[in-house]
This record gives structure tokens, sequence and C-alpha cells, in this order.
């Protein structure tokens, strides 16, 4: 079925608008048979955050806004899926266009400003699959137009602790004015106060859900000290390392590359790396870390692992290497892991830090 996405499907959708192909491609997920659940490799699995992941790549925040096709990417063979960012409210985000590939750099440009349907309708799907199993997450991030943008994040906690495996807060998208604000000390600390509250209160009736934090790319270290600071001191169950960055590296040649938005894609892996290992060498083993950015081959995941992270997110990669992807890194992984004769992932996490910091 991924060859046939590939092979056929692909090229038809580079030749029409970048968001339009995106919504074709959730639109043949939501209709298509799902294949029976790939047989994973023992070296692959892993128990974090109380989870049992069976591979550790997942599907990213901003594939799925609305929680329309999570079975679908967990039969493909990712190991997990987060479906967000979702706000309280529905809103429809930035005027368009707002999505942009930059083929010259085989890189994606978004400024889709948190446009999705709200909390009541993806509950509402996520509680009419929840049987089905698979570790789904929850990307919860605030309304626009908020005026207490921490109560929204806790409406989110509340809202889906009966369907999340997991929680993350999104307070690093670039497109929501003001919203890379509540990564500063002093703010972050009273979200991550009063989400974790909400998360610890529903404990009574709903399983303890893992809270996540996912942080820019583009911090200052002096930045990421108070942010790792923080979030240690409020025990959060781990950290997702980056969203999309403002900043336009010099080596960009695609026109493309002028459009205001969060940078994702290959041209983002370095940076996004170097801000992983950073931060897992503060982080010093406390909770575990989401490699995001720039992951597009069996090599850039292995990097990613040997930099800090445990788990592996992807998705502007799949707008050109296509779904066969997932399988081509976990085969490449499961040859790496024989080779250097390690019993799972977990003895090469940060083994490559030296090599970024």
């Amino acid at each position: 079925m991924t060859g046939f996405f590939d092979s056929f499907a692909l090229p038809f959708l580079h030749a029409i608008d970048a968001e339009r192909a995106h919504n074709l491609t959730l639109f043949a997920l939501e209709r298509m048979p799902l294949p029976p659940l790939p047989a994973e490799h023992e070296l692959l699995g892993q128990n974090l955050f109380g989870l049992d992941f069976p591979n550790p790549i997942g599907m990213a925040a901003g594939f799925d806004k609305d929680a329309r096709v999570p079975d679908p990417l967990l039969h493909l063979g990712f190991g997990f899926t987060e479906v967000g960012t979702l706000t309280p409210r529905p809103q429809p985000g930035n005027p368009k266009p707002r999505l942009f590939r930059l083929r010259d750099d085989r890189g994606v440009i978004n400024r889709f400003g948190f446009n999705n349907g709200g909390h009541s309708a993806a509950h509402d799907r996520l509680a009419a699959r929840n049987a089905r199993g698979g570790i789904v997450g929850v990307n919860i991030g605030a309304n626009k137009d908020s005026d207490d943008r921490a109560a929204d994040y806790v409406a989110g906690i509340e809202a889906f602790a009966d369907v999340a495996a997991y929680f993350t807060i999104n307070i690093s998208s670039p497109n929501t004015p003001g919203l890379r604000d509540l990564q500063q000390a002093a703010a972050l600390d009273d979200l991550l106060a009063r989400a974790l509250d909400a998360r610890d209160a529903l404990a009574a009736t709903e399983p303890r859900r893992p809270v996540l934090l996912k942080i820019a790319p583009d911090l200052t270290l002096d930045d990421l000290d108070d942010i790792v600071r923080v979030a240690r001191a409020r025990r959060i169950d781990g950290m997702i390392v980056s969203n999309t960055t403002i900043s336009r590296p010099d080596f960009l040649r695609d026109d493309a590359r002028r459009e205001s938005g969060g940078l994702s894609g290959a041209p983002l892996f370095s940076l996004a790396t170097r801000m992983l290992a950073q931060t897992f060498a503060r982080v010093e083993g406390q909770f575990p870390l989401i490699g995001v950015g720039g992951v597009d081959s069996p090599e850039a995941t292995w990097a990613k692992i040997e930099a800090g992270a445990n788990l592996i997110q992807l998705y502007s990669a799949l707008v050109y290497e296509g779904l066969g992807l997932v399988t081509r890194i976990k085969q490449g992984l499961v040859e790496r892991l024989k080779a250097r004769k390690l019993t799972g992932i977990g003895p090469a996490v940060g083994s490559g830090v030296q090599n970024w910091i």
C-alpha cells in the first residue's frame, strides 16, 4: 500500500497546492482499508512514560490536526502518533496560502496558526476509536484570542484525559503571536503547575497521563537552562525537541524561503539536533526525550538517538520520501543495533551527544 502511494500518488500530490495535497492525503487515509498491524522487531520496543512503544517512530503533531487518521497511521507502521495541535474552540488559523514546499532544500514552511476544529469534535473521534488501542498522544494549545492561555491547556487536559495516551504542551509554535513567551521561566512554571495539577486531579477517575513539553529550536542556552530547570522541578514526564524554526539558514536555495512561518524538514536537522543534545545534557536522565526535526533517513534517525532521543517523530520528510520511509527507518535501526550487538535502543541513547555540543 505504501509502495502504491509513493509511486503513484506522491507525484500527483506534488503537482498541486501543498495544503490541498495534505487534505487529499487525509481524505484517502480516512477511507483506506486498514492493513494488519505490522510485526515489529523486538529490538525496537521500549517502555517509556509507562507506555509500551512497539517501535520508536512517531508521526509528529501537525499532520493529523483533528484526530482523523490515527489508526491508518498506526497500521502503516508508526509506533505512535500525535494528533493536534488542538485548541478549546475551533479556529480557522491564518489566511491561505500558508503551507509551502522548499523542493530545492527538501524543506517545508508553514504558518497555519493552530487551525483545528476544537476539542469536542476531536474528542468524539478519539472516543470512537479508543478501544482499538495503540499510542495516540494529544498535542494541546491555546486559542489565538484567549484571555488566559494557561487555562486553555488545562481545558485540553480535562477534555482528553479519557482518550489521550499522553499529552504534549505546545508552547513553541511560531505561528500564534506571543505563544513562545510561555517558554519564559515564570510563565512556564505557572503553566506547568496548573496543567499538572489538572492531570493529577483527574487521576482518581482516569489513568495518570504523561505530560510532555515541546520546545523551540531557537532558544538561547540560557533560556534552555531555565526551561529544563522548571521542567525538572515540576517533574514533567518528558520533552519534545523541537518545533519548527523561525531562522532561515544561509544555505537555503528555494524561493519559498522568503515566506514567513516555521521551517521544518531537512534544513532543520542540524539546529534541532544540537538543541536535542543540549537538552539531553541538562536533563541528566530525569526523563526521556523525543527528537524531531529533519528526520528523513535511517542515518538521521540514528543521529537523533545518539544525540539523546529515546523516540523520534517525523512529518515533513514524508512530503519527499513517502510513507515507505517509516519501514526503511525501522529496518535501518535494526541493522545498526545488530551490527553493534546492542539489546535495544536504550544503550545507544546519548552515546554521541558530544558530537553536537
